[in-house]
């Protein structure tokens, strides 16, 4: 049985595994990302019903540029299809969506499109959905540098008035809470570039399963194992 009172505020998951399920079972790399395209509406869901605040899936990374043109063309048309489709959707369930990471090279139709989901959700009070698109924490953080750096020298702050709070409001996920909770499935036991500063007391998750496995069962787990976990913040 889950502790209500002790529900993750924020739980970021890296969806890891898609291309060797399918592997595994004969099939092409774009199959395992279909099913798992399934498996993100299921979490959806389950954080919804555990009063989560915020979920936050690593879609795309600023390095997955490298991968094969025609797999990158397969993850495109499925991001589109979830912005055409499942908008409405998130509307009505009163949930908060919202993408953090850069925007080119992304397609122009795709910025519109995510612009418009942002801005017809931006008034909803339920769960905020973050998508980690076109993500890469280094480039992030040192774009936060850059640009306190640039309000210091125009007079906007102050070098006195520098801190780790005043820091985290020039990252792509300011106004979020830190994440408590990041779930990697597949066994992989790395952040991959992911929310390096906002993960500094997160406790870490990794389930054995490729993500296109990981249900809703499975979601509880992790949010069970997190309730067992006794979380010092560097006291005693």
């Amino acid at each position: 049985m889950l502790d209500a009172r002790n529900i993750p505020k924020h739980i970021a998951i890296i969806m890891d595994g898609n291309g060797r399920w399918a592997k595994q079972r004969g099939l092409p790399r774009v199959i395992g990302h279909r099913e798992g395209t399934k498996r993100v509406k299921e979490i959806i869901k389950a954080a919804v019903r555990l009063g989560v605040g915020v979920v936050t899936f690593f879609a795309f990374s600023s390095e997955n540029w490298s991968r094969p043109k025609k797999e990158i063309g397969v993850l495109i048309r499925y991001l589109d299809n979830f912005l055409e489709k499942e908008v409405k959707e998130l509307d009505k369930n009163n949930i908060r969506f919202r993408v953090i990471g850069r925007d080119e090279p992304l397609p122009k139709s795709i910025i519109k499109k995510i612009r418009e989901a942002e801005a017809k959700t931006k008034d909803n009070s339920g769960l905020v959905l973050v998508l980690a698109l076109n993500y890469g924490s280094r480039q992030e953080i040192t774009e936060a540098a850059q640009n306190f750096a640039r309000d210091v020298l125009s007079g906007k702050a102050s070098l006195e008035d520098f801190s780790p709070e005043v820091f985290s409001r020039y990252l792509y996920t300011a106004g979020l809470p830190d994440p408590d909770l990041l779930i990697r499935t597949s066994g992989e036991m790395r952040v991959s570039n992911f929310l390096l500063w906002q993960l500094s007391y997160a406790e870490l998750y990794f389930p054995k399963k490729y993500w296109p496995d990981f249900k809703s069962r499975d979601f509880e787990d992790a949010v069970e194992a997190f309730q067992k976990r006794e979380r010092r913040f560097g006291g005693i």
